[in-house]
Order: structure tokens, then C-alpha cells, then sequence
């Protein structure tokens, strides 16, 4: 029997990865489902190369362009519910639920309702409704596996003993483009400035994600719920050779790292044949060639996103889905030029600080929250 794998957000860096590491692993697996969100040429030319039963794209303004490409007849989902709808209408195995943003979130519960394996690269999806999203999984059967390469290091590592052994994880972090920039440099960085990451090769809202260790910020919180964590056990540090892409600390005081190339590949195939290891297309590491491993603390003072996220990993309920939608919303006004780098975190802490949280929200809470932030963030720019 073939495995048959869905791609929610197909055309981005990790739904790209994601095919070719499924067209490396042969045939086997055959893709039968595709999402995007507005790229309907890539979308068309990689329904040409797969032929999935189903593709979806969620800006109606592209369905022209999507069908004078399409060169077969496939099952077409436009609209706002698109993703949801192909979901449904499609039986799969694995979900590669790879979305960006708070877009993705509700397909992804959809997903983990149906009980399926879900190669989960979209952290939002905890950051917002981890405590709906987890509880659910363990309910529906449905088996999570992190795609984001510091959550797979851990999920690896885990295997090496038992859950009430650990003492800590440890995410690293390459500390992004403005590692050794100063606070008043950083005052002066433009979109260009963050969108040149030193290592990783990743789509633009992650990467200024990065820049900000937002990302990073997102990860605390997408640990606390997909490892049943106390926020205290969790640490970053900065590592920028991006080789060791996380650690887990026992209480014996054993720390087992994973090690590999920075190249999404690795951790996307492993999420995909899990408990199989198969021979894997990512780059190899040579260890020889490596001159060193280096491994510092950050810098909080000039990275106050890290104090968000454990603030958010403490408190819970809705101020998820606030932090993630207001750095959603702070992160566009910085590409467009309306604020400054450092401004991004200055607005998503205003909001938060304004937000009167709900400690048990439904998913609807979670969506007004995340309205009320976005809105909320607009009219920072009019203070």
C-alpha cells in the first residue's frame, strides 16, 4: 500500500522540501493533496509534476491564473476555507501541515481531529491552540511529529530515556543576522538587512522571525505544549554553526544532542517514515572539517523576544494566539517600512500587556484573540 501524503502550504520552503524528499523516497508515497496560499503558478506547475486528486489555494484572486496552468482535471478548493475543505476531501495518511502563520491552524486541527500523522512545520498551530491541539491528538489518535529541526533534534533525543528523567532541553539557536549587532545598530536594520540569514535558506517571515528570535520565542511555547514541559526546563542557546539542533539534559546529567546539516530535508523525512530511518537526499556533515562547536548564552537586552515567549509559555490560554498574531501584524509593518526592527517587539509586548487573557479558550476564543491583536497592533501605529 502506497503512503499518501497531503501538503498544506506546498509552494513555501517546506512544502518544496517536503516533495522532493517524498519524490527521493519513490513510489511508495504518492502525494494527493496540495495547498498554497497565493503562489497559484507554482502551485500549477506542481500539481503537473504530482497529479494530486486535490490542490486548494486560499486567494480566490489567483484562481484564473491556477487553471490556465493546470494541465489535468484535479478537485479545485478556493476561498478562505479552502484548506479545510481539502482536508476533507481527500483521504490521506500524513499531513505535512507546513502553513505559515495563524493560516494554517485550523486545517491542522482539522487534520489531528481525523486521527492522522501529522508532520507538523507549522509552530503556530501550538503557539495558538497548543492546548486544544495536543489534548485533541491524544484523544483522536493522531501521532505529531515535529518538522521545525530544533523540536525534531528533541524528539529524537527523547528515545534515550524516560520522560520523568528529564532535567532540561536545551533549543539552540544560530542567533539569526544580528547576532553581534549592537542594540543601536539593530535600531537602524531594514527588511533587507534581516531577511539575510547566515545559514538557513528559509521563506521571509521566518527568516525575520529569526532575526527578532520570535522564532525562537514561538519554539519555547511550541515545546511547553508538544513535550508536556514546564517552562523552566526549557533553555536556549546561541550555537551559529546551526550542527547541534538541540539537546535533552537528564537529571544524571547526560546530555544527548543530534547533529546534522542545516537542511530541512533531514527532519521533514524523518517525520515522514518515523520510526523507519531511510537514506535521506539532506547534505551529510563531515565531521573533520568542522573546526569547532561553539555555544554562548543570548542576549536578552537585545533580544526581549525570548522574555515574551516564556512569558506566554507561563501564562497560556489566549495569549498565544495574541503574541503570535501581534508579531504576525508587527512583522508586516516592518517589511512594509511603516516601523523599525526593534519596534517589532515593542508592539507585540504593548499588546500582550493590554490583553486580558483567558486561561481556557475554545478555538473561537482563540480566533477573536487573534483579531483583537492584529487590530490592536494597527493602532500602535497612530499612538
Amino acid at each position: 500500500m502506497k503512503n499518501r501524503v497531503m501538503i498544506l502550504g506546498s509552494t513555501g520552503s517546506i512544502g518544496t522540501s517536503a516533495l522532493d524528499v517524498l519524490a527521493h523516497l519513490g513510489s511508495d508515497w504518492e502525494v494527493v493533496g496540495l495547498a498554497a496560499g497565493s503562489n497559484a503558478k507554482k502551485l500549477a506547475e506542481q500539481a503537473n509534476r504530482c497529479r494530486p486528486e486535490a490542490v486548494a489555494l486560499v486567494e480566490p484572486g489567483s484562481e484564473t491564473t491556477f487553471r490556465s496552468a493546470i494541465g489535468y482535471a484535479p478537485r479545485v478548493h478556493i476561498g478562505p476555507d479552502a484548506l479545510s475543505q481539502l482536508v476533507d476531501s481527500v483521504d490521506f495518511d500524513c499531513a505535512v501541515c507546513a502553513v505559515v502563520g495563524a493560516a494554517g491552524v485550523k486545517a491542522t486541527l482539522r487534520c489531528v481531529e481525523l486521527g492522522k500523522r501529522i508532520a507538523l512545520a507549522n509552530k503556530e498551530a501550538l503557539v495558538v491552540a497548543g492546548s486544544i491541539l495536543m489534548p485533541l491528538a491524544r484523544k483522536s489518535g493522531a501521532t505529531v511529529i515535529p518538522v521545525d529541526s530544533e523540536h525534531s533534534a528533541i524528539f529524537q533525543a527523547l528515545h534515550a530515556g524516560r520522560k520523568e528523567d528529564v532535567a532540561k532541553v536545551h533549543l539552540t539557536s544560530s542567533g539569526g543576522p544580528f547576532r553581534t549587532w549592537s542594540s543601536e545598530a539593530m535600531e537602524e536594520a531594514t527588511a533587507e538587512d534581516a531577511l539575510r540569514h547566515p545559514v538557513w535558506d528559509m521563506g521571509p517571515k521566518i527568516t525575520i522571525d529569526s532575526a527578532t528570535m520570535m522564532n525562537k520565542a514561538m519554539e519555547i511555547v511550541e515545546a511547553r505544549w508538544l513535550f508536556d514541559l514546564h517552562p523552566e526546563q526549557i533553555d536556549v542557546i546561541l550555537h551559529p554553526e546551526c550542527i547541534v539542533h538541540s539537546l535533552v539534559e537528564f537529571r544524571d546529567g547526560s546530555m544527548i544532542a543530534q547533529l546534522g546539516s542545516p537542511d530541512m530535508r533531514g527532519p521533514i523525512q524523518y517525520a515522514l517514515t518515523y520510526p523507519q530511518r531511510k537514506t535521506s537526499p539532506a547534505s551529510r556533515v563531515d565531521l573533520c572539517a568542522i573546526r569547532q562547536l561553539s555555544f554562548q548564552r543570548p542576549d536578552v537586552e537585545r533580544f526581549p523576544a525570548l522574555r515574551i515567549g516564556y512569558d506566554v509559555a507561563r501564562q497560556g490560554g489566549t495569549l498565544g494566539a495574541v503574541f503570535n498574531a501581534a508579531n504576525e501584524a508587527a512583522v508586516g509593518l516592518f517589511r512594509d517600512g511603516v516601523i523599525g526592527f526593534r519596534d517589532i517587539a515593542r508592539y507585540v509586548e504593548r499588546v500582550i500587556r493590554d490583553h486580558v487573557r483567558n486561561d481556557a479558550p475554545t478555538l473561537e476564543d482563540l480566533l477573536t484573540a487573534d483579531k483583537w491583536a492584529r487590530h490592536e497592533v494597527a493602532k500602535c501605529t497612530v499612538c
